[in-house]
């Protein structure tokens, strides 16, 4: 995974819940690979039309709300979106995206500063984001290490499973 993510902007207001992101008429559905198929569509259909691989979801407060649903962050994670910002996400959401190696910040404001179609530049390390249109920038709250960790490796099970080949984690003692 890089620490610099481009991408364009599809921006969405407060409250965006599991099931407008990934209806749960295809909850039936088990592969991770074919959720993409699945993006808002009910909601937003254009979207899977229109949005390619690297685009950024920009959201306002409270994005992910709603069910557990893993599908929810998996559908975009297999989609190809290179990342998620938020005023704020519901736990549940943050954690499964992180899990599943989808980058996701929380940056308060950052919908004052985007526009949908703005081209941003972020960085994961610092948590700058840059909305290359406009040269704004706002800060998001930094990751902890071991979650840039996780993302870096591409989801918690290869975290996992790296540390178990490294010996760093053993099983069975």
């Amino acid at each position: 995974m890089e620490k610099i993510i481009r991408g364009r902007v599809w921006k969405f207001g407060d409250n965006i819940d599991t099931d407008f992101i990934f209806p749960g008429q295809f909850m039936h559905i088990t592969d991770p690979e074919e959720t993409k198929y699945y993006c808002f569509k009910t909601t937003y259909p254009e979207f899977l039309e229109k949005a390619k691989p690297g685009d950024i979801i920009v959201a306002g407060k409270n994005w992910g709300c709603g069910s557990s649903r893993e599908q929810a962050a998996a559908c975009l994670k297999y989609f190809g979106i290179g990342a998620i910002v938020a005023e704020s996400v519901a736990r549940i959401y943050f954690r499964n995206a992180i899990n599943l190696g989808l980058p996701i910040l929380i940056a308060p404001g950052v919908t004052k500063i985007v526009e949908q179609g703005d081209e941003l530049e972020i960085n994961l390390e610092t948590g700058e984001i840059k909305n290359l249109r406009t040269g704004q920038t706002i800060k998001a709250q930094p990751l902890p290490p071991f979650m840039m960790e996780i993302l870096k490796a591409g989801g918690l099970i290869p975290y996992l499973k790296k540390k178990i080949e490294s010996g760093e984690i053993k099983i069975g003692e």
